[in-house]
C-alpha cells in the first residue's frame, strides 16, 4: 500500500478562506454525502471535498483511510491509495496544495479583498431578498474555488462565469441539472462509465458563490467582464489578483500531458444571449489572436476580434507559457433548456436543434483530444462539426450522417424542451426521450416532429 501524507499552505486564516465553512452546508449531510456522517468541522469540509477530487481522478483509497487533522489551524491530509493509483495519488499530493497555495487560490483572495474595499462594489444587496426561493433568503456572496474537482487525472478545463450559491450550500459543484446534461452530451459522444468524470473540472471567471441567475437575481451581466479582468486577471503590478489564468495554467498542465505539444483543450462556456461573460473576458484578454471580423472595417485598420460558438484555435495562457492551449468558445451547458425551442429554422439559434447539435461539437470536440492529445484544434472543430452537422463548418441545420446519431441528437433535444417545473427536473429521462424520437420518427431523429413537440410551438409534418 502507499502512504500519502501532505499538509495545506497558509496559517489557520488562510485556509480557513479556502473552504466554506460547514454551517453553511444544507442539507447537512449533504445529498450526495461522500463521508456518510455530517460534516461538522473545517477538517470534514477539506475531507469531503477531498475525496470528490480522488473520486473525479479515479484515485482508489483504501476505505476509511483518508484522515484530515487539524493542528494549531493547519490542516493535513493522510490516505492510503490502492494498488494501481500511487504515481496519480503522488501527483495529487503534489496538485492540491499547489491549487491553494498563494500563487493561485490566493490570487482569487486578493480580488476579493480588493472587491471587499470599495464602496459598494461587495454583495450591494445584502440583507435583501434577490428572488422568491425562500432556502436563499438574504442576497450571500462568498469566495468559491474548483473545489472536489479532478485535478491530475482530468482530461479537460471548462471556463464558466461564476459558482451559483446553492453549489455551496449543498457542498455539491457536480450534481445539478447543468452538469446532468453536461454528462449527457460526454455520453452521447461514447464517453461513457468513469470516463465522464475527466470532464469534469470547471473554473470561474468570478470565484464567488451567489444566487444563480436561472433564481432571478440580478441581472445576468451582474458580474460583468470588467469585474474577471479587474480583480481576477490582474496584471502585474495593479491591485488584485492574477486568479483565472494562473488557475487556468496549473489545471491546463497536469503531469499526464508532459511532453504533449498542448496543454488540455479549454472551453470557454457562454454566447451574447445567454451568459456572455466568460467568452467576453476570453475575447477582451486574447484579443490580439482572436480571429478578426473586417466587414465594413477600413483596409489596413484591425478588425473586430471574435468570440463566437464553436470558434476555436489556441492560445498561449502567459506570456512565458511553453506550450499553446487549444480552445473552443461553447454555449452555457444549460443554455438549450432555457432558450432552446422548435422553431421553422433549425440553422438559426434558438432553434432546439442547433443547440443540440453545438453542444455536442463541444464534447465531440474534447472527444477528439482523448484519441489523439496532439490534433491541430481546427482540425479538431472540423471532425466535430461534421459529426453532428454533416458539414466541417458547423453552419446550416445539423444533419449526422448516422442515424444513431440523429436518435441521440433528438432525444437530448426531448429531454431539454420537456421540463416540470413543479419538480424542478426533465418530464422524461434521456431513455423516455430516446423511445419518443424512435417511435415518432424513426430515423429521422427530429425533436420537432409533429406529435413529439412541445405543444404550442412549430411542429415538422
Amino acid at each position: 500500500m502507499f502512504e500519502v501524507q501532505y499538509s495545506l499552505p497558509g496559517d489557520a486564516g488562510y485556509q480557513a478562506r479556502l473552504y466554506p465553512p460547514p454551517e453553511a452546508i444544507d442539507p447537512n449531510p449533504p445529498t450526495h454525502s461522500l463521508l456518510g456522517r455530517k460534516i461538522e468541522t473545517l477538517a470534514d469540509v477539506i475531507a469531503h471535498y477531498t475525496l470528490s477530487s480522488l473520486i473525479c481522478d479515479g484515485i482508489a483509497i483504501v476505505d476509511g483511510s483518508l484522515s484530515v487533522t487539524a493542528d494549531q489551524g493547519r490542516h493535513t491530509i493522510r490516505f492510503t491509495a490502492q494498488p494501481g493509483s500511487e504515481t496519480a495519488a503522488a501527483a495529487f499530493a503534489v496538485m492540491h496544495p499547489r491549487l491553494l497555495d498563494d500563487a493561485h487560490a490566493g490570487q482569487a483572495m486578493r480580488g476579493e479583498d480588493l472587491l471587499r474595499s470599495l464602496t459598494l462594489a461587495w454583495n450591494p444587496m445584502a440583507g435583501y431578498p434577490v428572488n422568491t426561493n425562500p432556502k436563499d433568503g438574504d442576497c450571500k456572496w462568498r469566495l468559491f474555488l474548483p473545489l472536489g474537482m479532478g485535478m491530475v487525472n482530468h482530461r479537460a478545463v471548462t471556463l464558466l462565469h461564476y459558482p451559483p450559491y446553492a453549489a455551496m450550500v449543498r457542498a455539491d459543484y457536480l450534481h445539478n441539472m447543468t452538469l446532468e446534461r453536461w454528462q449527457r452530451l460526454l455520453t452521447c459522444n461514447d464517453l461513457t462509465g468513469d470516463e465522464h468524470w475527466r470532464y469534469d473540472t470547471f473554473v470561474d471567471v468570478n470565484p464567488i458563490a451567489a444566487p444563480g441567475s436561472g433564481q432571478s437575481e440580478y441581472p445576468n451581466d451582474y458580474f460583468p467582464i470588467m469585474m474577471a479582468s479587474a480583480f481576477f486577471d490582474a496584471d502585474p503590478g495593479t491591485p488584485g489578483g492574477n486568479y483565472i489564468r494562473s488557475m487556468l495554467d496549473l489545471l491546463l498542465n497536469p503531469p499526464s500531458t508532459a511532453g504533449r505539444k498542448y496543454t488540455l483543450p479549454l472551453l470557454i462556456g457562454g454566447s451574447d444571449s445567454y451568459d456572455p461573460q466568460a467568452p467576453g473576458w476570453f475575447r477582451v484578454r486574447f484579443k490580439d489572436v482572436m480571429p478578426q471580423d473586417h466587414t465594413k472595417i477600413p483596409a489596413g485598420s484591425p478588425g473586430i476580434p471574435q468570440a463566437r460558438v464553436l470558434q476555436a484555435g489556441e492560445i498561449r495562457l502567459l506570456p512565458d507559457s511553453p506550450r499553446p492551449t487549444p480552445y473552443m468558445i461553447v454555449n452555457h451547458m444549460i443554455a438549450a433548456g432555457v432558450e432552446g425551442r422548435c422553431t421553422a429554422n433549425p440553422a438559426a439559434p434558438p432553434d432546439i436543434r442547433l443547440f443540440e447539435a453545438q453542444d455536442l461539437v463541444a464534447a465531440a470536440f474534447l472527444k477528439e483530444y482523448a484519441d489523439n492529445p496532439d490534433v491541430d484544434p481546427l482540425t479538431a472543430r472540423s471532425r466535430a462539426c461534421a459529426k453532428w452537422f454533416g458539414n466541417a463548418e458547423g453552419t446550416g441545420a445539423p444533419a449526422p450522417a448516422d442515424p444513431e446519431l440523429r436518435l441521440r441528437l433528438c432525444a437530448l433535444a426531448q429531454v431539454d424542451l420537456f421540463f416540470d417545473s413543479d419538480t424542478i427536473a426533465p418530464v422524461y429521462s434521456y431513455d423516455e426521450a430516446y423511445a419518443r424520437c424512435k417511435a415518432q420518427g424513426g430515423v429521422s431523429g427530429n425533436p420537432c416532429a409533429c406529435g413529439i413537440a412541445p405543444p404550442n410551438q412549430p411542429c415538422d409534418q
